[in-house]
């Protein structure tokens, strides 16, 4: 028995003081509607309604019940209401995860132009440097750079990732620049992250590229200031040297070398119903942002 069906049928048999006229307007036979009717009596062990040939009567039980179905039935419908609302206009609590450097840079400025265009949304941008389940830390959706691991989100491409070495201009005047990958044992090295092999594409094979880094950070903004003093070669992901690349801070080195770009996506648990103000905030992305970084 579906309760919600079976309260339906009894609060409409009620109003309508019969079993045949409740069952034209619900559209059912009246035999499903008497089994209903009897369902939720038989659930709540108790008689609501006493049946004549003629009509149907409430009972004291009925008349209490009736006053609390309705008010149920009432706040149901409130409910599929609102939520109706939600796919139509942007509105509610949006979470958004992005990692740290990232969401900093280019995912917060797409979320304070949101929340300046709807009105009805408040906002909530977490920045972190790892992979969070989805459902159960409550996030909408996440701006992800790289490849994803199979899963059941759905994921939307919305731009693109070089991996690129970079080094001053006056350290590459002094040094030399590398013309291939083979050519960076010359240079001084600046890690970061704590993989040691970089990686490239030479003739259409991976070459990995063991390094011997005079300095290693964990975080790109270190390495990449290091590299604007004249410390060496850094490899790091393309947005993050972009200001050092565009004041002429930093040069791109080895660029034909350079492995596939990654994906960026924005990933969210389903499309079916896909709420406002997600689909709202993936076509501002779309519509605003060039995620490709050339």
């Amino acid at each position: 028995m579906d309760r919600i069906d079976a309260m339906q049928a009894f609060v409409t048999v009620a109003e309508l003081n019969g079993f045949a006229p409740a069952a034209r307007k619900l559209k059912l036979s009246p035999s499903a509607v008497t089994r209903l009717v009897a369902a939720l009596e038989e659930h709540l062990g108790a008689r609501l309604l006493q049946r004549t040939t003629r009509s149907v009567a409430l009972t004291d039980a009925g008349s209490r019940y009736l006053e609390r179905a309705r008010r149920i039935l009432a706040d149901i419908e409130e409910a599929e209401l609102a939520a109706e609302g939600e796919r139509q206009t942007p509105r509610g609590r949006l979470v958004v995860s992005a990692p740290a450097g990232f969401g900093r840079l280019h995912v917060g400025p797409v979320v304070t132009a949101y929340l300046q265009r709807y009105l009805e949304v408040s906002g909530e941008l977490r920045l972190e440097d790892r992979i969070i389940n989805l459902v159960e830390d409550g996030v909408d959706l996440a701006v992800r750079v790289g490849h994803l691991p199979d899963s059941t989100l759905v994921a939307r491409q919305v731009g693109e990732m070089r991996r690129i070495v970079v080094g001053a201009p006056a350290y590459l005047k002094a040094h030399g620049e590398p013309r291939s990958p083979d050519g960076l044992a010359a240079h001084q090295i600046i890690q970061f992250g704590p993989a040691s092999d970089w990686r490239f594409v030479k003739d259409g094979h991976e070459l990995r590229i063991a390094t011997a880094p005079r300095f290693v950070s964990n975080n790109a903004d270190v390495a990449v200031q290091y590299a604007e003093a004249g410390g060496g070669l850094t490899r790091v992901l393309a947005y993050q040297a972009a200001d050092a690349i565009r004041r002429g801070r930093l040069k791109i080195v080895l660029a034909k070398f350079e492995q596939p770009r990654l994906p960026i996506h924005i990933i969210y648990p389903t499309s079916r119903l896909l709420s406002a103000k997600v689909r709202a905030f993936i076509d501002l992305v779309t519509e605003t942002c060039d995620w490709r970084f050339d």
